[in-house]
């Protein structure tokens, strides 16, 4: 939603000074610059990139406007059913975890958190390292490697998308200056003609040059910037579980555990402890529900 926000800030600022100057704002409205533009940062987005690509850009879009998930609240959510989940293994073994992490979605306790359900890669990054642990003989260090391998090869992922983006929006002034050369083009051709009619087209022409400049600084980059920061707080959820789960299979008590996670969680969305301590007595269904 700030994202949002933030696009029509640019947006009503932009006309609002052009239009403080005595601007005609229908000479902003060129639909044919719009299309040659969009259109052609639309296919060097197709010629670059495999259609899975493709598709997490137009999904990282979408989490852009709908704002961050990885919310105080969604901590709270994640360190209290880490707490449910520890306390089970502590009372009854490693094995007795063994179906909610072979069927998450048909688990009694992961049923409480759709949040957590729906963030399919924290899932399988939790349910594949308990369900290794499960099977025994890899020691802590290990396990950390392990963790840590598939944080890398995942943030590569995650990236992927974000340079694909970010391609797009350098390219973007390029394309304006393309439109803006073939609008003088046409005002060349039509030299001979009445000075308006000249003067409209020349005019048509640096719209696509301001264009392609705003689209890029306005827009698309700041989204690409922001689908970043969202690949980074993705990389900072996945730590909290690493470390939490790592201090645990050293030895350390459930609610330990879930302290060093606390600790690991960024400044800005930490809770405090007497947070913590709050939500591990609360209800998950109601917690998640905000986090969601």
């Amino acid at each position: 939603m700030l994202a949002i926000v933030g696009i029509l800030t640019v947006f009503a600022a932009i006309i609002g000074g052009f239009l403080m100057e005595k601007g005609n704002i229908h000479v902003l409205l060129q639909p044919a610059e719009l299309l040659i533009i969009a259109g052609a940062a639309s296919g060097t987005l197709l010629v670059a990139n495999p259609i899975h690509i493709i598709k997490q850009v137009l999904a990282g879009v979408a989490g852009v406007l709908k704002g961050s998930p990885y919310s105080k609240e969604r901590y709270l959510s994640t360190l209290k059913m880490m707490y449910q989940i520890l306390n089970k293994v502590r009372k009854e073994g490693l094995l007795c975890i063994e179906n909610d992490v072979e069927k998450p979605q048909e688990s009694a306790i992961f049923k409480d958190y759709p949040a957590f359900l729906g963030d399919h890669h924290a899932t399988d990054f939790l349910c594949d390292t308990l369900r290794t642990a499960i099977i025994g003989g890899v020691e802590p260090f290990d396990m950390d490697q392990m963790m840590e391998l598939d944080m890398e090869v995942h943030h590569h992922a995650a990236l992927l998308p974000v340079e694909a983006l970010t391609t797009v929006a350098d390219a973007l002034p390029g394309l304006g200056i393309v439109a803006a050369v073939l609008g003088v083009v046409i005002s060349m051709g039509a030299i001979g003609g009445p000075p308006e009619e000249i003067g409209h087209k020349v005019a048509s022409a640096l719209v696509g040059t301001f264009l392609g400049i705003l689209l890029c600084y306005g827009v698309v980059g700041p989204i690409s910037s922001n689908m970043q920061k969202t690949v980074d707080e993705q990389d900072e959820y996945l730590h909290v579980l690493r470390v939490l789960l790592l201090s645990f299979l050293k030895g350390s008590a459930p609610m330990i555990a879930i302290e060093m996670g606390r600790r690991a969680i960024p400044a800005g969305v930490r809770p405090s402890y007497d947070e913590m301590e709050k939500s591990c007595k609360g209800t998950p269904a109601a917690i998640d529900s905000v986090a969601a």
